[in-house]
């Protein structure tokens, strides 16, 4: 097998979502792909760096991809004569220094994130069967996943809000997340009370703070939202601070969710050394696609079981189809989906089903991204 070419593409994201932080509506994500030649015939591999952040374009074309490039090819490939993930990246990183993680992360995730995507294809397989097999893990089946929205819009109103939290419903999730402290307390808290009973169960609803409150507002906000027992209070502080973190735990009897915006191992050591995460409660949301790939993300694994943790405490954030793969090749306990916004990256190609909140990856091979009729004619002219 021999790397032929790496293109990338910013693209830019659809609609206008926001939450209390930020406003989607420039976002842009760097789209990946890997052209290789094995046996006189081509092959792609197609990924991209999650969502939420933006595209890494100028640290993909000035420093990754001609490190990559220039490199010999057989330093590329595993001792089978295909790529290895693990290869690329440390090519893509090299006379790159410790620390400093941050965009630089999400780019080269996209890269070795588009191995794995060619790796399945050249076995013609999903790339969670690839990815189960590599780690010696039983892939699941299906994948428990609940619909991320509830974004703030400025027509939508509480009407709007609860049209949206049906329409999850009927397309067959049971669980929800929502976003808060973009409103006043009293009226994101009526927000949330619209949620609830159009879920039926608070138990289903989770809400995402995106890391807006300094500590005495997280305090604040995790008092008023105790006597609802949500699924989860999401990010209430800073993702650094993990002293906040530590204290809203103390603090708080529900289920906090946090890692989204760690982007790598020594990340996490932190955050379950420091944070004030329980085992058994609370969830982990780290993100392969922000964070150097399945590699980096697995090693983060090994850090949460080493602690006492459970994987299946693990629900990838993104919202998309390669955290889906990832979820049901590493059987954790569930991911995210966007089926309403971030598109054409964000959620399922039309073969993915919720029913009863599970959704089981299709048969296409690699990440399936090219059944995603917004993101196939994207992907057809990057890789023509």
């Amino acid at each position: 097998m021999r790397l032929t070419a790496i293109r990338e593409r910013a693209v830019g994201l659809q609609g206008s979502a926001a939450n209390a932080v930020v406003d989607f509506s420039g976002h842009t994500v760097s789209l990946v792909a890997l052209i290789a030649v094995r046996d006189g015939r081509p092959a792609v591999g197609v990924a991209f760096d999650s969502i939420g952040r933006f595209a890494q374009s100028g640290i993909l074309r000035d420093r990754m991809i001609p490190r990559v490039l220039a490199a010999p090819p057989d330093s590329l490939l595993d001792h089978s004569g295909v790529i290895d993930p693990a290869a690329v990246l440390a090519c893509a990183l090299r006379n790159e220094k410790p620390g400093g993680h941050g965009d630089r992360a999400a780019a080269a995730a996209a890269l070795e994130l588009a191995c794995w995507d060619l790796l399945a294809k050249l076995e013609d397989e999903p790339a969670y069967v690839t990815i189960a097999r590599h780690f010696g893990i039983e892939p699941a089946g299906s994948v428990p996943v609940y619909a991320a929205g509830g974004y703030y819009h400025s027509d939508a109103g509480l009407a709007g809000l609860r049209r949206e939290m049906r329409a999850y419903l009927d397309m067959g999730y049971d669980s929800v997340k929502m976003k808060v402290g973009g409103a006043p307390l009293a009226d994101d808290l009526a927000r949330v009370e619209a949620v609830i009973d159009v879920v039926g169960d608070a138990g289903r609803v989770a809400v995402d703070a995106n890391g807006r409150f300094p500590r005495a507002e997280a305090m604040r906000w995790a008092a008023a939202l105790a006597p609802y027992r949500l699924r989860w209070f999401e990010e209430p502080g800073d993702p650094l601070d993990f002293e906040l973190n530590h204290a809203v735990t103390d603090c708080y009897d529900g289920a906090v969710a946090t890692g989204e915006n760690l982007f790598s191992v020594p990340d996490v050591v932190n955050l379950v050394r420091y944070g004030g995460m329980r085992p058994g409660r609370d969830i982990f949301q780290m993100d392969a696609g922000l964070s150097y790939g399945l590699g980096e993300y697995a090693r983060m694994l090994e850090v949460l079981e080493g602690h006492g943790f459970d994987r299946r405490c693990a629900f990838p954030h993104g919202g998309h189809l390669i955290n889906l793969h990832i979820a049901a090749g590493l059987s954790l306990g569930g991911c995210e989906s966007y089926p309403g916004v971030f598109q054409p990256f964000g959620g399922y190609s039309p073969g993915c089903e919720a029913r009863d909140g599970w959704i089981a990856p299709t048969d296409a091979p690699g990440f399936g991204l090219e059944q995603k009729p917004r993101l196939a004619a994207t992907i057809a002219e990057l890789t023509s």
